[in-house]
């Protein structure tokens, strides 16, 4: 399996994509720190309940005491009727029980005040709380002497007992501060909440190792998902080593539709052009649209197509894919589109991918690479005659034939202009196509190519924009001013020459062509014809056959008006 990439948390868009066992574990972490909680707290409320029963037990004990005690005191005071001496040893008797600092005992008279106080961390003055004093009367009322209650005295709460004394006619209470009875139990629950935290947060960081290692082919998947979105590109994630659970199931579902997917992507990219399959993959539909450009556009067409079709038959179609399928692929390498193909002839353009590139520079890149892709298959055919020659002496003449129907030769014309190009047709069927005048002048060209016996010929426009970045790679030669068939005016054509192919012969023959052209231009056709049958190219035999003795047209204005296509 892939590296890994460690980042928790990431980003597709404006939304946070969260990794499923982060959310597991937080889940986890609180459902168990709620549980215990709970179920901690539960447990400190039943001892609660159960301490306030034993301490009221404990405090009626006291009570019970302080009463007793209380009744043979007030004997001794109705003998020698000395209050403060009763008071004082109320005081101290009642004081014994008490061990807590905020425990009191003491005796409290139905208008609020004290006939005696135990306690002298509190002040001895009136009882303030006047419900719980009224709560007292009104139970006294009612015939009950004794039970317990709550009450404040200084801000404290306090949980106590009592029971009326009819001879001292006051209430005698025995009573413990709440917050210092339940300091303990509070302090016993904050230790086990930090237990509870500290194995919780030990749990988490296991919890969080266990479930990463258990779903790590989720993160895995994941990452990979993202990373083809970012690529824009479907492939297939690997597996190896994946445990047989449904997650590796969602992994091998996902590979056999990413399959499926880009199998089906295959195909579409062989019948549309790149752009228009880019486009689709973006925006996840094909609409019929278009626009104008600024495109470079060429045209390949194959000679003697007739022929060939007549003499090899259905072959003709093995024949075409062997050169198609390299032609296309120099075109794709130059950023060029195929537009269509019909049967010999191929239309691609130059400049729909977005980039930067000099598009008619790629479109003579192309337009050479097409001719290299003749020339080897040429080489080819001429090879295996050789080797059959050599083993049998000669070719049959059906041998002969068909040897000189697969001899490819591939004319190119090159134009550049604002041009339709986009979708037509309907949305049951359409198809990609690029529509304008520069369109048919390519066409044009290449069917000056049969003419000027050269493989390759562009525009003036194509030449200006191709000579910017091609100093060291083309020589861009005049060869003439022609007026094709369907137009009212002239168009100067050029042929690139590859420099690296113009030796010191080939440079004299293209000076003396371009003297001769100027002369040519000049209607001094009896100046220009010894220097054109001096060329030495091919492409001056046109020329030659014009420039014959009595053929200068009185009109003549430079320019040749073609009379075929």
């Amino acid at each position: 399996m892939g590296s890994s990439n460690k980042k928790a948390f990431y980003k597709v868009g404006n939304t946070t994509v969260v990794p499923l066992y982060v959310k597991l574990v937080i889940i986890f972490v609180f459902f168990m720190l709620l549980s215990n909680f709970v179920s901690n707290y539960i447990n400190i409320m039943y001892n609660r309940s159960t301490q306030i029963s034993l301490l009221n037990e404990l405090l009626v004990k006291e009570l019970k005491e302080n009463y007793i005690f209380a009744s043979n005191q007030f004997q001794i005071y109705s003998f020698d009727e000395n209050l403060p001496e009763s008071v004082e040893s109320l005081t101290k008797a009642a004081g014994k029980t008490l061990f807590r600092k905020h425990a009191l005992a003491f005796a409290l008279r139905k208008d609020g005040s004290f006939l005696y106080f135990s306690n002298k961390d509190f002040p001895l003055g009136k009882f303030t709380d006047t419900e719980a004093l009224k709560f007292l009367i009104d139970n006294t009322e009612k015939g009950i002497s004794e039970g317990s209650f709550n009450f404040r005295i200084d801000g404290y709460e306090f949980l106590g007992v009592y029971k009326y004394h009819s001879d001292w006619d006051a209430y005698l209470i025995r009573a413990e501060d709440e917050d210092s009875f339940y300091a303990e139990s509070r302090k016993i629950f904050r230790k086990i909440i930090i237990f509870i935290i500290g194995v919780t947060l030990f749990s988490m960081i296991i919890g969080i190792w266990v479930f990463k290692r258990l779903l790590r082919y989720i993160d895995y998947i994941t990452q990979q998902i993202m990373k083809m979105q970012e690529n824009q590109e479907l492939s297939i994630v690997d597996l190896k080593g994946a445990p047989n659970d449904d997650i590796t199931y969602l992994g091998a579902s996902f590979n056999q539709l990413s399959s499926s997917i880009t199998t089906l992507m295959g195909i579409f990219r062989k019948f549309v052009t790149d752009d228009i399959a880019k486009k689709a993959y973006e925006e996840k539909q094909i609409r019929l649209e278009g626009a104008k450009s600024e495109l470079a556009i060429l045209f390949s067409d194959i000679k003697g197509f007739t022929f060939m079709t007549e003499t090899l038959g259905n072959d003709i179609i093995n024949l075409l894919n062997l050169h198609y399928d390299q032609a296309i692929r120099y075109v794709a390498e130059d950023n060029g589109v195929v537009a269509s193909i019909i049967g010999d002839a191929l239309l691609a353009v130059y400049g729909t991918m977005g980039d930067n590139e000099n598009k008619s520079l790629q479109a003579i890149h192309s337009a050479y690479s097409i001719q290299d892709v003749a020339m080897r298959l040429r080489r080819n055919m001429q090879a295996k005659k050789e080797n059959i020659v050599g083993r049998k002496g000669a070719l049959t003449s059906r041998q002969e034939k068909v040897y000189k129907a697969v001899l490819i030769e591939v004319g190119v014309g090159i134009d550049k202009g604002e041009v339709f190009y986009g979708n037509i047709g309907s949305y049951v069927r359409m198809t990609n196509t690029v529509i304008g005048d520069n369109v048919n002048s390519a066409s044009r060209l290449e069917g000056l190519t049969r003419i000027y016996k050269i493989p390759v010929i562009v525009s003036d426009s194509v030449r200006e924009e191709a000579e910017a970045d091609s100093a060291n790679l083309y020589y861009f030669l005049e060869i003439d001013q022609v007026q094709v068939k369907g137009k009212t005016y002239g168009k100067r054509i050029f042929w690139p020459i590859k420099k690296e192919v113009i030796d010191p012969d080939m440079e004299n023959s293209i000076n003396k062509f371009k003297q001769g052209l100027q002369l040519y231009y000049d209607g001094e056709w009896d100046e220009a014809l010894p220097l054109m049958k001096a060329v030495g190219l091919p492409l001056a035999e046109v020329f030659i056959e014009r420039m014959l003795p009595g053929q200068i047209p009185s009109d003549w204005s430079g320019v040749w008006a073609m009379t075929s296509k």
